[in-house]
């Protein structure tokens, strides 16, 4: 049963339980003293203040508010101030109480830190505030400096293996995330793949057809049309018979190749849909036309590729929260605009993830535009002709691909 729950979820149920059984010796300490027959230990108890419970159920607050949905939001400036409050509030405890459960308490913080900080300024922020609580053992517990320094690393040691869990947690996480984004992509990929065989088989066969059997049929056609001039009575009018039906047979032949390859166009809204699905920590809203087709197998590619990475660019980079995906068939090009509502910015990085994008739109005749303004998030507006031949004039408003990827400092494309 354990096994299905997901690991941020236990980590945040075994700090909550921790906290909740740190609770019981404060208790303790407030009730002791006023349990009926209370002896010399129990009236010698420090009762925790007010001030030392504001601080202990601040903490749990805290905690749970942090621990949430672990690897599933976005960092901002209110969780440091919270991780800030967490740490106090576990130091309040010790030292309003003169103990060293606070400690205790900084070990379930250790829990959060690798999904705040990076790995050095986490294993410093432990450090430091373990050390914070050697006055409390020199003070109130009489340890000697050197034997509360001894203490408050012997905490540190124990809240570092907390550290450690928390941080295999995080690697997991990130892991299965990439692995579903990856998953996407491919279930993307096969689906166009499954198309374009699709075509090209149908293509295949087209051509088979015309070439043989229309090379046949016409060569036929010729022979009985000759042989309609050089017989009489019956027998010519069993000849051009034949010939009627020969030609009605190459008509037939000349429709069916027709339709075999005007249906072997890519659906590419079936290979983009996938996309918007296992992306946890982006909320993907998919426009597409229905139905959006393709008729070049390696275009569609370029679209697919440009999507995937469009979604990338804003899962890593944006901090965005939501991504917008639309496309539509505009005459003999195929629009594909990605927004979403990151941080934005007045410049543009061009990244390997950007200029890659504008650079494979190129090569096909197609063409990007960005746009981007602080907390207005990122835009990818993408242009592609559906077919070789059919590359036509862009609007004013969306650049050529070499020149719409400025390289002025600001977002990072990837």
């Amino acid at each position: 049963m354990l096994a299905r729950i997901p690991h941020t979820r236990l980590l945040r149920a075994a700090g909550l339980f921790t906290w909740a059984m740190v609770g019981l010796p404060l208790l303790y300490s407030w009730m002791g003293p006023r349990l009926p027959g209370a002896g010399a230990e129990e009236l010698a108890l420090h009762p925790l203040p007010w001030q030392g419970w504001v601080a202990y159920l601040a903490f749990g607050a805290v905690y749970a508010w942090l621990t949430r949905d672990l690897g599933r939001w976005r960092r901002h400036l209110s969780d440091y101030l919270l991780l800030v409050l967490l740490t106090l509030a576990a130091l309040g405890v010790s030292y309003y109480h003169g103990s060293g459960l606070g400690s205790v308490l900084l070990m379930v913080a250790a829990c959060v830190l690798p999904w705040l900080l990076p790995l050095r300024w986490g294993v410093i922020w432990l450090l430091v505030s373990q050390l914070a609580v050697a006055p409390v053992f020199v003070r109130w517990l009489g340890f000697p400096l050197l034997e509360a320094l001894m203490q408050s690393m012997l905490y540190a040691g124990f809240s570092g293996f907390v550290f450690v869990v928390s941080l295999i947690a995080l690697q997991q996480a990130n892991a299965r995330e990439e692995q579903r984004r990856v998953n996407a992509e491919l279930r993307a990929t096969r689906a166009l793949l499954a198309d374009s065989a699709r075509v090209n088989e149908r293509t295949r066969i087209s051509r088979e057809l015309h070439d043989l059997l229309g090379h046949h049929l016409t060569a036929l056609s010729l022979n009985l049309e000759v042989a309609g001039h050089l017989t009489e009575g019956r027998a010519r009018e069993h000849v051009q018979q034949a010939h009627t039906l020969a030609r009605l047979l190459l008509t037939d032949v000349r429709e069916a190749v027709s339709q075999l390859r005007e249906g072997g166009a890519i659906d590419l809204g079936a290979a983009l849909r996938p996309l918007g699905e296992n992306v946890p920590t982006l909320h993907i809203h998919m426009d597409i036309e229905t139905p959006l087709t393709v008729d070049d197998p390696e275009r569609a590619h370029v679209l697919l590729r440009c999507a995937q990475e469009a979604i990338t660019n804003a899962v890593r980079h944006s901090g965005a929260a939501n991504l917008w995906l639309k496309a539509w068939r505009d005459g003999l090009r195929v629009v594909l605009q990605v927004r979403d509502d990151g941080r934005g910015s007045e410049r543009i990085i061009a990244g390997n993830g950007l200029r890659g994008l504008g650079e494979r739109l190129h090569m096909y005749g197609g063409e990007l535009a960005i746009q981007t303004r602080p907390g207005q998030g990122l835009t990818l507006t993408m242009t592609l002709p559906v077919a070789p031949n059919a590359a036509v004039a862009c609007p004013k408003e969306l650049l050529h691909a070499r020149q719409s990827v400025p390289t002025d400092p600001g977002i990072s494309g990837g």
